[in-house]
């Protein structure tokens, strides 16, 4: 099995001056479950090129086995540092995609033509998709076959505006997942703050926050073994 993972290229926490990118646990716990499983993974961003990390994602309190892990693996760090550019990516050449999240996606996938395209192709190719955190939000501007919003009536999850607000960025963010997901039509649920919360609707696959990465990993895969079978 192969799975594409694709990473913001965005740096700017919107006019704050800081930094911003990719969570980290949100790349290395998944990265890992892929790994055990025997799935060969590629990286993909917009720019391809080493994305940004989010510096908060690397702090102590945010550190987890699985980050450390992947910070010492130079096979990993290695990959990191050369995604590919998302627009020569294609559906065709996997079996999965996951996104990981942090705020950096709210920004550029979210508004990204090559993104919304392989979100789009990859569902109806009948493959699985997978979105944590932040990432379920870059399915603003997808749609249905018969152009309706690819989310409305589906069950979906994402950081919700209770976890914003606990990190002070309502107001510096473009939009509220949770809300961009409710706006769209989609049947949004939460758990409570930082809690673990996996929410699957036929092929695709939505995780509440940085600490749902593993299971939604874990959901993805379960669901990839399955249809092979």
């Amino acid at each position: 099995m192969k799975v594409l993972i694709v990473l913001t290229s965005h740096d700017k926490l919107g006019d704050t001056g800081r930094k911003t990118g990719f969570w980290l646990e949100e790349l290395a716990a998944p990265y890992y479950r892929f790994k055990e499983a025997g799935w060969r993974i590629v990286l993909a961003s917009p720019q391809g090129g080493r994305p940004p990390l989010d510096p908060k994602s690397s702090e102590p309190g945010f550190q987890t086995d699985q980050t450390r892990r992947f910070e010492a693996d130079p096979q990993a760090t290695e990959a990191l540092a050369h995604t590919v550019r998302l627009d020569s990516v294609s559906t065709d050449d996997f079996d999965a995609v996951f996104y990981p999240g942090g705020h950096g996606p709210l920004w550029d996938l979210a508004e990204d033509t090559n993104s919304a395209r392989l979100i789009e192709t990859t569902l109806r190719s009948g493959k699985p998709l997978a979105l944590v955190c932040h990432a379920p939000g870059i399915l603003r501007h997808t749609v249905n076959e018969e152009g309706t919003p690819l989310v409305r009536g589906k069950q979906v999850t994402g950081f919700a505006n209770s976890e914003e607000e606990a990190v002070q960025l309502t107001k510096v963010v473009p939009f509220l997942v949770e809300d961009e997901l409710k706006d769209l039509g989609g049947l949004y649920s939460k758990a409570g703050d930082w809690e673990p919360h996996v929410v699957q609707d036929g092929l695709l696959i939505t995780g509440q926050n940085p600490a749902s990465s593993a299971p939604v990993a874990d959901a993805l895969i379960k669901l990839v073994t399955t249809a092979g079978q």
